[in-house]
């Protein structure tokens, strides 16, 4: 083979494999703000998660929705550096209660203060470990949802067809059990249902039903 041949063939292997390697390194570059969930003890927890990658900083939103109940859980989490920095909780139902902890860099507590029934006070330092915890443990679960394409949608369901938040009619997978149970539940409901699902590639999952438009207070990146 002559020498220029030679040349030209390590060339446009050198070409495709920096290519192979831009194309992977560019399919392996999570988005900025994802949506994911998953069911958790006694109701389902839907995330919200957006990574600023220039600040090294991730926000989440968890809503934790109880299967009995009205004790909806809204917390967010900020991390810098992968370390907790912040958490605001905010808890309706019955028994409404607010919590809010700031740690500085060393993860020490910098602020913290709950407030229910009008009244603040303090969190033990059992309480303030706990929370630490649970911000951790949803940094990692979110994570791990995200390296799964583990992705949480919403809609409506009118009349038996399936409309998401802009408005598009589409068609979940969801089993013939499932879209029997949503039919029946619908005939009962007094409007258009709420729906929230997960899509993955081992399949897709009801998540929750309600009598509630979650289209409406759906986050975007610029909330978190």
């Amino acid at each position: 083979m002559p020498l220029l041949s030679v040349h030209k063939g390590l060339l446009w292997i050198g070409l495709a494999a920096i290519l192979s390697v831009s194309c992977s390194r560019h399919q392996n570059v999570q988005p900025t703000f994802t949506a994911s969930g998953y069911i958790a003890d006694g109701g389902v927890v839907r995330l919200w998660r957006n990574d600023e990658q220039t600040q090294q900083a991730v926000n989440i939103l968890s809503v934790f929705s109880p299967f009995k109940g009205r004790d909806t859980v809204i917390t967010r989490y900020q991390y810098l550096n992968a370390q907790v920095h912040q958490i605001n909780r905010t808890q309706t139902g019955d028994h409404p209660e607010t919590v809010q902890i700031r740690f500085d860099e060393k993860g020490n507590v910098s602020f913290m203060q709950r407030q229910r029934d009008q009244s603040r006070e303090k969190l033990s330092d059992d309480e303030l470990a706990l929370y630490q915890f649970e911000a951790n443990h949803m940094l990692e679960v979110s994570s791990t949802l995200g390296a799964g394409h583990v992705h949480l949608l919403q809609g409506q369901w009118r009349n038996g067809v399936m409309f998401d938040c802009q408005g598009k009619n589409i068609e979940p997978g969801f089993d013939q059990p499932t879209l029997s149970w949503m039919t029946s539940r619908s005939k009962h409901a007094a409007g258009p249902l709420g729906v929230a699902w997960l899509e993955a590639p081992e399949g897709t999952q009801l998540l929750l039903v309600a009598n509630e438009d979650f289209c409406r207070w759906q986050p975007k990146s610029s909330d978190l």
